[in-house]
């Protein structure tokens, strides 16, 4: 598989069928976008538009209580669908134009045919001059497959991998053209695989606080992140990351 073989990255907020709305409605709020007409035999899937630039971020209905995923654009989703199953990913689904995978951890993802994308957004600017920016999904990984995890995604994209800032924490990073990088999260305690979103934030307690006013709630505070539950019940990530570079702030 050749380098820059990931043309674009869309993030998905996969949430249940009957709280849809509530949800699409929130992430448009939260990332200042707009909807684009609704597709799929049941209208399950929307895309949420930023203006100047291109969409990174689709909404999706789902059984289930839902969560996230990640679709990588390419230029031949054969070839590059063919590639991760040899490196230990397994199919779930193919049609034209789309295969749909799951990595050796159990996470979830897609291949699809690349649409020319090519403009990241800027980041969020707030009416009090704060800024954030939708940067990051998060794997859940149980603690049995982190190892895997850790090999199959740098190799998979061909994006870069460091340690993250806690031990829990693996960073796989793409070019800075591309919207969304990956952070691999070793879970306590075995479970099934899962992901979220995560925001970085230039004021986490101001980004909190329009989260809260739009209908989310604060679940739990950590060192350098909150946690955060959307009306639609699914869990996300405020972190202090600066949202231009997605680095955390230099401790004197």
């Amino acid at each position: 598989m050749p380098s820059e073989v990931i043309q674009w990255v869309y993030a998905f907020v996969d949430r249940p069928k009957d709280r849809f709305a509530q949800a699409h409605a929130f992430w448009a709020e939260v990332t200042g976008t707009r909807l684009s007409a609704f597709r799929g035999e049941e209208e399950q899937f929307v895309t949420l538009l930023p203006d100047g630039a291109d969409a990174f971020l689709k909404a999706q209905a789902v059984e289930g209580p839902g969560g996230a995923h990640l679709d990588f654009c390419v230029a031949d989703v054969v070839a590059t669908a063919r590639a991760a199953r040899a490196l230990g990913a397994t199919p779930v689904f193919a049609e034209e134009g789309l295969e749909v995978l799951r990595s050796p951890g159990g996470q979830l993802f897609c291949v699809v045919k690349w649409d020319g994308e090519r403009a990241r957004p800027e980041p969020l600017v707030a009416a009090d001059g704060t800024t954030s920016r939708l940067d990051q999904v998060c794997l859940d990984v149980p603690p049995a497959a982190f190892e895997a995890e850790k090999e199959f995604w740098p190799a998979f994209t061909r994006w870069s991998a460091r340690p993250g800032s806690r031990p829990e924490f693996h960073l796989v990073e793409p070019s800075p053209r591309l919207p969304v990088r990956i952070l691999l999260q070793r879970l306590d305690a075995d479970g099934p695989a899962g992901a979220h979103l995560d925001f970085s934030c230039s004021d986490l307690d101001a980004a909190r606080a329009r989260h809260e006013e739009r209908g989310a709630e604060t679940v739990w505070r950590g060192p350098h992140w909150i946690v955060m539950r959307d009306p639609a019940g699914g869990t996300y990530c405020l972190t202090i990351r600066n949202p231009r570079t997605g680095s955390l702030p230099t401790v004197p």
